[in-house]
């Protein structure tokens, strides 16, 4: 089996700067969302459970991916993966400020969460 080559110490942290901020951009991205919601209840005037989806779609679609995401990183590269999450997961945001209801806003969720996912994968 291949050796990766040592990374140098600045290279490190480079890649754990990264890593850290896209999780802090995934989990910005719940809170606002959490804060947003009674905002969204009146705008679509959505039911309870109609919001609970927005969080819940975007959490099983995360959890469902986690072993493909990991797979699909050690075959196609870790870095490919992560630079594709962070563009699908920045297209699904602004998808999701352009839904024109709640259930294209659930939708655009579950596109965001196969950023996050891939995001979430040590890249570089």
């Amino acid at each position: 089996m291949a050796r990766m080559p040592e990374l140098s110490h600045g290279r490190r942290m480079l890649v754990l700067a990264i890593c850290c901020m896209s999780l802090l951009i995934v989990s910005l991205d719940n809170t606002v969302l959490n804060v947003a919601l009674p905002a969204m209840q009146r705008e679509f005037r959505a039911s309870t459970s109609g919001l609970q989806w927005t969080i819940d779609a975007y959490t099983l679609v995360l959890a469902s991916l986690l072993m493909l995401a990991g797979s699909t990183a050690d075959r196609i590269g870790r870095r490919r993966v992560f630079m594709a999450g962070l563009v699908v997961f920045t297209l699904g945001s602004l998808l999701c400020s352009l839904a024109p209801d709640l259930s294209w806003l659930v939708a655009f969720r579950m596109v965001q969460a196969v950023g996050g996912e891939w995001g979430h994968l040590p890249g570089l």
